[in-house]
């Protein structure tokens, strides 16, 4: 069976949007990117440049809250980070509220926009422009493993009306990092709604 190739991230200095979202001791917790050309991919961070993803079963059976802020930390230095859609998850002690809000006052304002998406009029349009996008090839991805699984196990879930939402086939195969993609996707195209601006090159040449 063909492997994915796993690409490399963009440069640094580029302009990005993100997505996120939070769990505590069940789920995965990670993060997407995506550029205004529309390159979506996992960023990396550390000393190793390991992938913004975590697997609470990796991290003593819970997610490391520390790692996830040095993440942001990172990617704020490294990236022009526009817009970043997150789930805060729920009103429980699993919450993720109070990093949102302390991320958007070190590395904003106005850049962490919680999105919840529990709200199904707000999730099923974004998950529709996704799924269009993605076929019509608007967006292209880095292949990141862990993408492609999570995005390999998502099933729709009707619900009320013609209306899904996403879930999963079994409490094993995770789909977090497809909802992340979404967010990531929903945060590029509002950005570029509001007249995502073109970057401005500060390379200094230097002629001999």
């Amino acid at each position: 069976m063909r492997r994915e190739i796993w690409l490399p991230p963009p440069p640094d200095g580029t302009s990005v949007a993100g997505g996120f979202d939070g769990s505590e001791n069940n789920d995965w917790t990670g993060i997407r990117l995506e550029t205004k050309a529309g390159y979506m991919f996992t960023p990396r961070y550390g000393p190793d440049q390991i992938p913004a993803v975590w697997n609470p079963a990796e991290w003593s059976g819970r997610i490391p809250r520390h790692q996830v802020d040095l993440a942001w930390a990172e990617i704020n230095d490294r990236y022009d980070l526009r817009r970043a859609y997150c789930d805060p998850g729920f009103h429980d002690e699993s919450d993720w509220s109070t990093e949102i809000e302390t991320w958007d006052q070190e590395h904003g304002p106005d850049v962490f926009v919680p999105w919840p998406t529990n709200s199904i009029p707000r999730m099923y349009p974004a998950i529709r422009r996704f799924e269009s996008d993605l076929q019509n090839r608007q967006f292209r991805h880095d292949g990141c493993p862990v993408t492609s699984t999570h995005v390999g196990n998502t099933r729709k879930i009707p619900v009320k009306g013609d209306k899904y939402v996403l879930g999963k086939p079994s409490p094993t195969q995770k789909i977090d990092l497809s909802v992340v993609s979404i967010l990531a996707h929903e945060a590029a195209c509002d950005e570029r709604a509001a007249g995502w601006p073109e970057q401005v090159d500060t390379t200094v040449h230097v002629f001999r």
